[in-house]
């Protein structure tokens, strides 16, 4: 097998030309020499063998986004070993090209699984149209796939980055100075203060934010199914891997993972994650192969992660390591005075996607809303205005219970924040008969929240 023209080395690339690892075979020298010579200095990586059976070595043990493939080879052809890659789960892009072809020839190389085909002898400017064209279809193929997931798992609607308070100002600045460099940022904030959204602005304002954002919430992946997530596997890796699959550190690639509730990752899966942080590579469940990353990885979390290093449940390395840069979210109640604008802000979001009249809110309601501590945080300001929203009116019984009428003066508000957080909580598991899925969804809290909340004051 030849060696590597080129060692990996990102700073290589050519400008508009992508960050690919290419592994051409073909039994003709000169071809060789001319395709290694002509993509060399536009690609990251690129590699020659002779056989097939020299580029299935190869393949064991390296990642490869292209193969440029010469059907006529010694041994095993072309066709044969491409069905072969596609068999064994091969999900990279590859262009056949041949001296002697027919229509039949070019159907069956396409049936196998071929990206392109060209005839030999070709130009330059063809060979590096098919790769750019490979290209095109690989990334519309992850972009798909992000946007198809993005769909069912996002919210819609989702806030921006609203208030003028000093404590947003102050976040706002810290995201413009991280935005722009490449370091793992950590998120640490309650629940329902903003961490995704804070993610994606890291994301938009970064140099990467023509690449995809790939969101995953960790806490609601099973522990089984976590490490086949994040980083894919081979066929046959464990029972019911039919096939192969890629995972989504592969569908981030060029752009940002964010890993939200990191602390819920099993320590096994923390260990594996450590690794390709620090080597910059991945290996697919069950593979031989390492994959090279190209991405930018956000974190969040809302427990405190040193303690959860001092209790022995989160690995003390994998934590510095993504502690280089860390932002703490500010809790909803650490800064009230942005209320009337998120609230003005949601009404103007939310009403015309559920067709209801915008609502007007009275200076009494606003001081009801100021003064609760919204242990929700943002999460639940913004679900109170939907469902206030389709109610018509401000809903404060949920926040006051027994308080059945818009309230007519501040001075009418409960003074014992505590109790009110207490009396809203209970109410709103009184209203779905003590469903605590269903209440914690509608007060912006995890499930484990609400029910540290309930114990602390034993109720059921």
């Amino acid at each position: 097998m030849d060696t590597p023209f080129l060692p990996p080395s990102p700073e290589r690339t050519l400008e508009g030309w992508p960050d690919w690892s290419i592994l051409i075979v073909d039994d003709e020298q000169g071809m060789l020499n001319f395709l290694v010579k002509t993509l060399a200095p536009r690609c990251h990586f690129v590699m020659s063998a002779s056989s097939a059976e020299d580029g299935a070595q190869w393949l064991r043990g390296h990642h490869v986004d292209l193969v440029i493939l010469d059907i006529s080879l010694p041994g095993k052809s072309g066709v044969v070993w491409l069905k072969e890659l596609r068999e064994q789960g091969f999900t990279g892009e590859v262009i056949l090209i041949t001296a002697f072809a027919d229509l039949d020839t070019a159907i069956e190389a396409l049936r196998a699984g071929a990206s392109d085909f060209i005839l030999k002898p070709f130009r330059v400017p063809q060979i590096l149209n098919a790769v750019k064209h490979c290209y095109e279809r690989s990334r519309l193929r992850r972009e798909n796939f992000v946007l198809r997931r993005a769909v069912v798992t996002s919210a819609p609607g989702r806030a921006a980055l609203v208030g003028a308070s000093p404590a947003m100002q102050h976040l706002r600045e810290s995201i413009a100075r991280v935005a722009p460099v490449n370091s793992t940022v950590l998120l640490q904030g309650e629940s329902g203060t903003g961490k995704e959204l804070v993610a994606r602005e890291l994301h938009a304002l970064s140099s990467r934010a023509g690449g995809p954002f790939v969101p995953v919430n960790c806490a609601a992946v099973s522990p089984e199914l976590i490490e086949s997530e994040l980083f894919g596997h081979a066929k046959g890796a464990f029972s019911g891997a039919t096939r192969a699959r890629d995972g989504l550190f592969h569908y981030a690639q060029g752009g940002t993972l964010f890993l939200d509730e990191i602390a819920e990752l099993p320590l096994s899966i923390q260990a594996t994650l450590l690794r390709a942080i620090e080597d910059l590579n991945i290996r697919p469940v069950g593979s031989e192969q390492l994959v090279p990353l190209n991405l930018r990885i956000v974190a969040a979390t809302n427990r405190q992660l040193s303690e959860e290093v001092a209790a022995g449940r989160f690995r003390k390395d994998l934590y510095f390591r993504l502690q280089v840069v860390d932002l703490t979210l500010p809790p909803l109640r650490e800064h009230k005075d942005d209320i009337a604008e998120l609230v003005a802000h949601f009404i103007a979001q939310l009403a015309p996607s559920l067709g209801v009249e915008p609502l007007a809110i009275s200076e009494p309601e606003m001081d009801f809303l100021r003064q609760y501590d919204w242990p929700g945080n943002v999460r639940e300001l913004r679900n109170l205005i939907e469902r206030s929203l389709i109610l018509g009116s401000l809903n404060v019984s949920a926040l006051y219970p027994g308080q059945t009428r818009r309230p007519e003066a501040s001075s009418a508000t409960p003074t014992d924040l505590h109790t009110l957080e207490k009396m809203h909580i209970l109410s709103v598991l009184d209203s779905v008969q003590g469903d605590k899925t269903r209440a914690a969804q509608l007060l912006g809290v995890s499930r484990r929240t609400l029910e540290r909340r309930v114990a602390e004051w034993g109720a059921t």
